[in-house]
This record gives C-alpha cells, sequence and structure tokens, in this order.
C-alpha cells in the first residue's frame, strides 16, 4: 500500500483535531471562529473566539475535563518515588520511513510527567512507560508483544499510532492485557474484545457526516468522490451508509488512483449540483481534487465536507501555501478553541510539560487524554488490585467525558467492534489563512447507522 495513502487513513478522527495552534479570529452570533495554524504550514499565534450556534461553548463546554485532580482521582502533590512503579506498556510506529505519530509517544510522556509531578501517580506509586517502538516490519509487532508479556509488572498497554505489526501484535498478545487506544488507525483495533479505543477508529467517526449532511446542510443529495483503493474504499463506504441513513440520496464516485482528470467522474456524480460533497480522500489526492472541484466552480467550502486528510503541509505547498477550504469533520478538541475549557486547561499544561513544536500535535493531544484516562482508571481499580481482568472491565466500563475527546463514550456500542468506545465528532469550516468557524458540536450518527 502506497505510504501515504495508509499514514493518510491512520489519522481520519483526528489529524486536524490539534495541528492547529492558537491564532486570532472574528466573532459571530452565531459561530465559533478559530484561528489555529497547522503544525505542519506556520502561522502566527495568538487565540480567541466566539459563541457557537448552539450558544453553549465549544468541545465538551460544561462537561470539559478541567481537573484533572479530579478527574483522575489522584492525590495533590508529587508521586512516591520510594515506591514501586506502575508500569504502562506504550507501543508506537516510529524509527521508520513511515511515521504515523511521532508525537503520539510525546503527549504519553506529557501526561506522565504531569501525573507523577502534580496527580500522585497511582496511589502515590509513579507511572511509568515500557516503551517499544514498530518501524517498518510486521514481525515487529510480534516482539513488542512478547515484550509486554514478559514483563510481569505490566498490566495494561497503550497503543499509539500503528498500522505496522498490528496483526501480528495483536495474534501474539492473544487478549491477555488490555489495551487501551486513542484513535485506531486500521479496524483491528476495535475489533479486539481486549480493547478500549476512545476517540474511536477510522470509520466510527464518519456516521456524523448523516446527521450533519440533514440537519446542518439541508441536504437533500450528496456526491461521495474517492480514488478506488483499499484505504480509501472503507471510509467512502461508511459515509455513504451514513448518507443514506439520514435519507440523503448519494451517488458514489469511484475513480482510477492515478487519474489526474476528474471531470467525469465529477459528472457522473452531479457534483456541481449536490447539496454536498464528500471527497473521501487522503493526502496524495488533495491537491487534484481540488483542483478539479476550482475548475468546475465547486468552491462553496460549506458544502464540501471532509475528514480531515488534506490538513496535511505537503497539500498546502501543492495549493499555493494553505489548505482546501471545505468543512472538516473533527473527533476530538481543537487547538486553540478557546471555546473550550478543557483546551484553554491542556494549553496551559502544555507551556510546563510539553514544547510548543509538539503541543499542538493531533498525536500529542489525543495520547496526553489517553494516558489521562488510564490513569483514572488505575487509581480506581487501585495500585492493590491491579491486575489486566480488572483494569480492562473499568477502562471498558468507562462512559465518559474523555478528557479531549467526547462528550460520553459507549465502549462495546457496535458488536462488530467490542473495542470501540466513540463515534462522535465535530465540524469545523475552514475558511482560509488558518480562520476556522464551528459550525456544529458533538454530532452523532444518524438513529440507526
Amino acid at each position: 500500500m502506497p505510504r501515504y495513502k495508509r499514514a493518510g487513513f491512520a489519522g481520519i478522527a483526528a489529524f486536524a483535531v490539534a495541528t492547529l495552534a492558537a491564532a486570532g479570529c472574528s466573532s459571530s452570533s452565531s459561530t465559533t471562529n478559530t484561528t489555529a495554524p497547522s503544525s505542519s504550514a506556520a502561522a502566527p499565534s495568538s487565540s480567541a473566539a466566539a459563541p457557537s450556534p448552539s450558544g453553549s461553548t465549544g468541545g465538551l463546554g460544561a462537561q470539559s475535563v478541567t481537573n484533572y485532580l479530579s478527574y483522575t482521582g489522584g492525590k495533590s502533590g508529587p508521586a512516591d518515588k520510594s515506591l514501586p512503579p506502575v508500569t504502562v506498556g506504550f507501543v508506537n510506529q516510529q524509527g521508520g520511513q513511515q511515521v504515523i505519530g511521532q508525537h503520539a509517544t510525546d503527549g504519553a510522556e506529557m501526561a506522565v510527567n504531569y501525573i507523577n509531578k502534580e496527580l500522585g501517580g497511582v496511589d502515590g506509586h509513579p507511572v511509568q512507560l515500557d516503551t517499544c517502538f514498530i518501524a517498518s516490519a510486521e514481525e515487529e509487532g510480534t516482539t513488542c508483544a512478547q515484550k509486554f508479556l514478559a514483563n510481569k509488572s505490566v498490566d495494561v498497554i497503550a497503543m499509539g499510532a500503528v498500522v505496522i505489526g498490528d496483526q501480528s501484535f495483536y495474534a501474539t498478545l492473544g487478549g491477555k492485557l488490555p489495551v487501551v487506544g486513542g484513535v485506531a488507525p486500521l479496524p483491528i483495533d476495535g475489533a479486539q474484545k481486549n480493547t478500549a479505543v476512545l476517540f474511536g477508529d477510522a470509520t466510527s467517526v464518519l456516521g456524523p457526516f448523516g446527521t450533519y449532511g440533514r440537519d446542518v446542510l439541508h441536504a437533500k443529495t450528496a456526491a461521495v468522490l474517492y480514488p478506488n483503493t483499499a484505504s480509501a474504499t472503507p471510509g467512502a463506504l461508511a459515509t455513504e451508509a451514513a448518507l443514506k441513513s439520514a435519507g440523503i440520496s448519494v451517488k458514489m464516485g469511484p475513480y482510477p488512483p492515478n487519474a489526474t482528470d476528474l471531470t467525469g467522474v465529477l459528472a457522473s456524480t452531479g457534483a456541481a449540483t449536490a447539496d454536498m460533497v464528500v471527497p473521501a480522500v487522503a493526502a496524495p489526492d488533495c491537491v487534484n481534487i481540488q483542483k478539479a472541484f476550482t475548475q468546475q466552480g465547486i468552491t462553496d467550502p460549506k458544502k464540501i465536507v471532509a475528514a480531515p486528510l488534506c490538513l496535511n503541509g505537503q497539500v498546502a505547498a501543492g495549493l499555493g501555501g494553505d489548505f482546501p477550504k471545505w468543512t472538516y469533520l473533527i473527533a476530538s478538541s481543537l487547538f486553540g478553541d478557546t471555546t473550550d475549557p478543557g483546551m484553554i486547561e491542556y494549553m496551559k499544561l502544555a507551556q510546563t510539560y510539553s514544547t510548543p513544536a509538539n503541543a499542538p500535535d493531533p498525536w500529542n493531544i489525543v495520547d496526553f487524554g489517553q494516558l489521562m484516562t488510564i490513569d483514572k482508571v488505575l487509581n480506581q481499580v487501585g495500585f492493590a488490585n491491579l491486575s489486566p481482568s480488572a483494569i480492562q472491565s473499568a477502562v471498558q466500563a468507562f462512559k465518559g467525558p474523555q478528557a479531549l475527546g467526547a462528550p460520553a463514550l459507549e465502549c462495546g456500542y457496535n458488536p462488530a467492534a467490542p473495542g470501540v468506545c466513540n463515534n462522535r465528532s465535530q465540524f469545523f469550516e475552514y475558511d482560509g489563512k488558518n480562520k476556522w468557524v464551528k459550525t456544529a458540536g458533538w454530532t452523532q450518527p444518524p438513529a440507526g447507522e
């Protein structure tokens, strides 16, 4: 599979969530304006925001996690270094040519440092990570699983961003240890009975496309455009199902992955006159499809709605220095969204425990929130009672709100993906020059989808 295809699909829920650093915005009585640069296309940094469409705040609003001492159930002050540590296994794909979430590790380490310095660890015991990195080979997943199984102090594993070695990892692990993920790039994570994917996986968070199209755009017709590849097709089909479930008539537009002239597929799907257009594409295809939209006069950012895979520095460079002006589905907090109390708290903590380069990164944010929830669960179970089965039961019973994630979770809501815990997303319109407008808060799929 081409490098960028697979890497892009991995970020479907969170790629743009936090690649956006804070910058100034204008006010509106009906929308939330947030200006924020991407970590891959930097811009000046400052922040402000206006009320959201519903009149509530952005992010989780009143349910936002702002007090991590209360959230984790920890004890104020540093962990006691004289006590035996609590070891959390941590696996990420890095060190090779294809790196999806380099800053997933940074986000996990940021959380652990904060937990140990201010939140008392787990019942006073310091938390430490036992890391294992997969660079480029499937068998490295086996090695990581074997490492964690051999370390009898590991009762839970945190999963970073992994697409290589994940099948061998789970096969070797054999369900013996619980695995807590942030965003799962591939369906295999959510298919496991011993996982809890807190922010959702690459298809679960696409369901809100249907609700958004029906309730916000009032769409009757939609066109879904995508390269006919193994990596793009699952997301496109999930989007089709969501739209149809909302009563929207859908025309699917698969096209050859190497096609440069998209005039035909745009015409056959009626994209120019459709009420909603969904480009289900990843980074390598974004420039081509955006240029095709422009040539055909499809330029309304409100009706072009996409997962955030085109918010990529290479895409911006190919389009003259900016991202496509579309509306984007995002499944966690938006960095720089000062209407989100949880994001404000995260940004404060990042000044002490992160760096300006790392803090806005989507994986940094997701894995920070993920580790905070793991700490919450470990405190809930209690140091004296820690075991894989007790931790798995506790994390799968967690109902949210998720720190920097959705307001409510339900692990196992889909029997076919028992490890997936979220199917909600937010929507932000990108108006160019790093200006964002919140168009819908946390949205669930249509009933029955």
